[in-house]
């Protein structure tokens, strides 16, 4: 083999990870997080957290990156340790999806059916139909990735076929044969497949670089087998790495998996080559592996490890608990509401953007809760409630900044179209439930005044705010609705409540002018007077800020104040429509005539 064969061989190699890449971000995109989700939430029972781990990893194509979530999901705590193991396991079996897959290269056969079914006659097919759905995508998200994924299958079959022609010289060559008899002893294959996986931080990469050196003939199986059971081992370096800087619980989520592969494969070595001594030796290990051959050892001895320790995953459990052991304070210590922001799931664009949607939904429902909880001390004052509003006003901080901060980072992600948009109205809405919150204290501080200063509002001004407050209630409301569903047409809705704001807010202003000049009321309880306006006014102009940035970014506009513009300026019929029927049922008391 020269040098030029060499080359081929790294190009090979390199299409066939790229394109093993680009197929599972296609899918991951395709699923739209859905998948992750659901691995989050239907794991209580065992069984079916391995039957999720299979399909969530045979989807991904990735069992490092399902395994790598799961640390995720244990270290911001809405993932039990126990619920752990089955998605491990799971995952070790989805892996070997990838393998069936690529023992299609080894299909022989002169028939015309069993020539179809050889990648080298339909990966140009789908190469080209996905680079069709690519580029006539346009806006269709779902069109460009099938397409990014049947490119990614196509790219991978290459480099698959490009690193076994490039290998196959390398049969004639008594040197390379004799570095691989070496091998042919369990531990130094186990070891040598242990460092390739680990160098390249995916064994179903490592599985298929050994089935394209099946080619050459000078692979036997009794190299392969223990070759395989160190790509199992090599493949947990992924997790562990992952873990580091994660709490203690996620930590010994990577143990466990760790363990299940090592115990794994001590238990098949020592059963397996104990058998092959008693008998004189098993005879299909001097035959020449192929690409099938090696899925099916790698498809028995990561579903064997499953059935035999799927009976014992409490005491997975308790040895990772052993190994990591917990301490009096971690008992105590109350998980972090933001640790759900993982920067592990930003492998996982599609995903983690819905953990920020959710997150920020959290946000929007807490601001929500403050301000309500500051209208109803305009009724009756209470103590009490003005600690609860300081504490959610306190914790939509928190989440502006947390949610700023990983928004930023997964900015630089590999973003759908579709992302990216959510991902501007994110980032816009943010700020504008973190004001709400402000003015809710802000009202609470007036009326806290008010209180100190055993000042009330006549009853006529108290009619009036109980409109003013229904109204802003209600815009907050409708707002947070048309957030959390996404619904565009609730959003258009919010200008002419907002509208129906300013107006009650400016005819407020009027009569309060009114009553001091009559003497009944004084400028000290104006003066708080306006300053409640003022932020009823202010929130009701967030809630305008959110829905027509909602809007606009999905109709792919970012000038709030031209759509505002426009919309004021043509008042439209569906506009004047609203407005009126909000304006007659927000109206306020009619005033006594003399």
């Amino acid at each position: 083999m020269n040098i030029f064969g060499v080359l081929t061989m790294i190009g090979g190699l390199a299409m066939f990870l790229y394109g093993m890449n680009a197929m599972g971000d296609g899918l991951a995109k395709l699923s739209g997080g859905k998948l992750e989700q659901i691995l989050e939430k239907l794991t209580s029972k065992r069984i079916m957290a391995v039957l999720l781990g299979v399909v969530v990893t045979a989807i991904i194509q990735s069992s490092s990156a399902t395994t790598v979530m799961v640390v995720g999901f244990v270290n911001s705590g809405i993932m039990q340790l126990s619920q752990a193991v089955g998605i491990i396991m799971g995952a070790n079996i989805g892996t070997t999806v990838t393998s069936w897959l690529l023992s299609l290269t080894g299909i022989q056969g002169s028939s015309l059916f069993i020539q179809l079914l050889k990648p080298s006659s339909f990966s140009p097919v789908l190469a080209a139909v996905g680079i069709i759905l690519t580029m006539t995508a346009k806006d269709n998200n779902k069109k460009k990735d099938i397409g990014n994924i049947l490119v990614g299958f196509a790219i991978l079959m290459f480099g698959m076929e490009t690193m076994s022609s490039a290998v196959e010289p390398l049969a004639e060559n008594a040197q390379f044969t004799s570095i691989l008899t070496k091998f042919s002893n369990p531990v130094l294959g186990m070891l040598a497949g242990l460092v390739l996986t680990a160098v390249i931080q995916s064994s179903s990469a490592s599985v298929g670089i050994l089935q394209a050196l099946c080619v050459t003939g000078a692979v036997g199986y009794k190299t392969a087998i223990p070759i395989i059971m160190g790509q199992n081992i090599g493949t947990c370096v992924t997790a562990i790495i992952s873990s580091i800087g994660a709490s203690k619980n996620a930590k010994r989520a990577s143990m466990i998996h760790l363990y299940f592969n090592l115990i794994g494969t001590i238990i098949f070595m020592v059963v397996f080559y104990g058998i092959n001594a008693v008998i004189g030796g098993f005879a299909f290990l001097d035959t020449p592996a192929n690409a099938a051959g090696i899925a099916v050892v790698h498809s028995l001895f990561n579903i064997g490890a499953v059935l035999l320790l799927y009976p014992f995953g409490n005491q997975l459990v308790k040895l990772a608990q052993f190994t990591i052991p917990e301490h009096a304070d971690e008992k105590e210590q109350k998980p972090d509401e933001f640790a759900i922001l993982d920067e592990r799931f930003l492998e996982k664009p599609a995903f983690a953007m819905e953990l920020c949607k959710n997150a920020t939904i959290k946000m929007a429902e807490e601001a929500k809760d403050a301000l309500e909880l500051s209208l109803e001390n305009l009724h009756t004052y209470d103590g009490k409630r003005v600690d609860k509003i300081i504490a959610l006003e306190q914790s939509v901080d928190r989440y502006e900044d947390a949610l700023g901060t990983y928004l930023v980072k997964l900015n630089n992600c590999d973003l759908s179209q579709n992302d990216s948009r959510t991902l501007s109205i994110l980032l816009h809405c943010i700020g504008n439930f973190e004001r709400i919150s402000d003015h809710a204290v802000n009202i609470t501080d007036s009326l806290t005044e008010m209180k100190e200063k055993d000042l009330h509002f006549s009853k006529k001004a108290l009619e009036e705010m109980e409109v003013f407050s229904k109204a802003l209630k209600d815009i907050v409301e409708a707002t947070c609705t048309a957030f959390v569903e996404a619904d565009l047409g609730k959003a258009r809705c919010i200008e002419p409540f907002e509208q129906v704001i300013d107006g009650l807010s400016i005819e407020l202003k009027q009569r309060h002018v009114h009553r001091l000049r009559k003497g009944k009321c004084t400028i000290e309880l104006g003066l708080i007077l306006e300053d409640i306006i003022t932020n009823y006014e202010r929130i009701s102009d967030h809630c305008s800020n959110i829905a027509v940035c909602m809007i606009r970014v999905n109709e792919d506009g970012f000038d709030t104040h031209e759509y505002l513009d426009v919309v004021k300026e043509e008042k439209a019929p569906w506009f004047e429509e609203e407005f009126y029927a909000l304006s007659k049922k927000y109206a306020l008391p009619e005033k006594k005539r003399k």
